[in-house]
């Protein structure tokens, strides 16, 4: 599976947070929070959503499970005028990425084993220190199949320091 390298312009976010690490996931609890409320934030530019991660420099070279990092459920809007209560605003910034066009269940990892641990290696790029995050569009069906997503990670050329 290979990657269209696509640089991104900045994406203005808006939605709910939560801590956790893959031992203590609370993804379903964060979205189940998100998604009941998601109606409210005015200025969206779509009806995708964006399930976006912040990870610490060292969380995947001293990779564990109890590794903490920050979990986003999001929409892109135009602006930040009237954020909902109990929600953040985040601006994205531009960046460098490897899209990869994933289908299948979203609780199936592999897909990131692969990224991370056979074509990132391989490839002209490392992995960048900002936001990973997935484009949850129309064709996003959570844990089936045939569900489809967009997986964005975020890169930069070897040779950039």
């Amino acid at each position: 599976m290979e990657p269209r390298i696509v640089t991104s312009t900045e994406k203005k976010l808006v939605g709910k947070r939560l801590t956790m690490s893959l031992s203590d996931n609370k993804t379903a609890e964060l979205w189940k929070g998100f998604i009941s409320r998601h109606k409210e934030i005015p200025n969206k530019l779509a009806s995708d959503f964006i399930s976006m991660a912040i990870y610490k420099p060292t969380h995947f070279t001293n990779f564990s499970l109890s590794n903490v990092f920050e979990k986003w459920a999001t929409v892109e809007v135009a602006n930040f005028e009237n954020v909902p209560n109990d929600m953040e605003a985040f601006t994205l910034a531009a960046g460098l990425y490897a899209v990869f066009d994933y289908k299948g269940p979203s609780t199936d990892n592999s897909i990131f084993q692969y990224i991370l641990g056979v074509w990132l290696p391989k490839s002209n790029y490392v992995l960048d220190n900002r936001p990973h995050f997935e484009v949850l569009g129309d064709k996003y069906k959570n844990a089936t199949p045939d569900s489809e997503e967009e997986i964005w990670i975020p890169i930069r050329t070897k040779n950039d320091r």
